[in-house]
């Protein structure tokens, strides 16, 4: 027979108030410029702030130590990267695969905006909201007032706002290009 060995575990490790500050900068690629990809660093960041279209650009380019802006409008452009409204149900740039894998995860903060603007949508069915809306969109691309002027055919005395918000928390739209490219302008779509 063997004896049994005591062990004691290792004291966990507590990190100071620098070294976890010091461990999120780093994880946020923001202690030296990465030598990622630009569709590597959206992945790794879990996607990029982008209520207006500058930013994420930015964002990289302090990141990365090789950016070229284009290489990120080549990934808007073939829709492997997408302006959608996520995280915190404001307007993000994430790769498709994250902003579909998001979708469900964003459910809840999608549904309490929606409450805030119940009381304009008193009679709107839901359901159907979302269908017409995704008939609407899938047709082509369209613009907030000509999708808000559609849903108002169909529900003339909901509030107009609350209608393009029911339909942008109901499904996971995207902003198409050219809104969005490097050097590059178009309304939203």
């Amino acid at each position: 027979m063997a004896a049994k060995t005591h062990r004691t575990a290792a004291p966990p490790v507590v990190l100071t108030t620098r070294a976890l500050n010091r461990a999120t900068l780093d994880r946020q690629l923001l202690l030296r410029r990465s030598p990622m990809s630009a569709k590597g660093a959206v992945t790794h960041l879990v996607g990029l702030q982008a209520q207006n279209t500058k930013p994420p650009y930015f964002q990289l380019y302090a990141r990365l130590a090789d950016f070229d802006p284009e290489e990120l409008s080549a990934l808007m452009e073939s829709r492997e990267a997408v302006r959608t409204v996520s995280l915190r149900s404001t307007l993000h740039t994430h790769t498709a695969d994250d902003a579909l894998t998001l979708v469900p995860l964003v459910r809840a903060p999608r549904d309490r905006e929606l409450k805030g603007f119940r009381r304009g949508l008193e009679g709107v069915d839901l359901d159907r909201l979302a269908a017409v809306t995704e008939e609407f969109v899938e047709e082509r691309p369209r613009p907030p007032g000509e999708l808000r002027e559609e849903l108002l055919t169909h529900w003339p005395d909901a509030d107009p706002l609350a209608l393009s918000v029911a339909a942008r928390c109901l499904l996971p739209l995207v902003q198409v290009t050219p809104r969005g490219l490097w050097g590059r302008s178009g309304q939203v779509a």
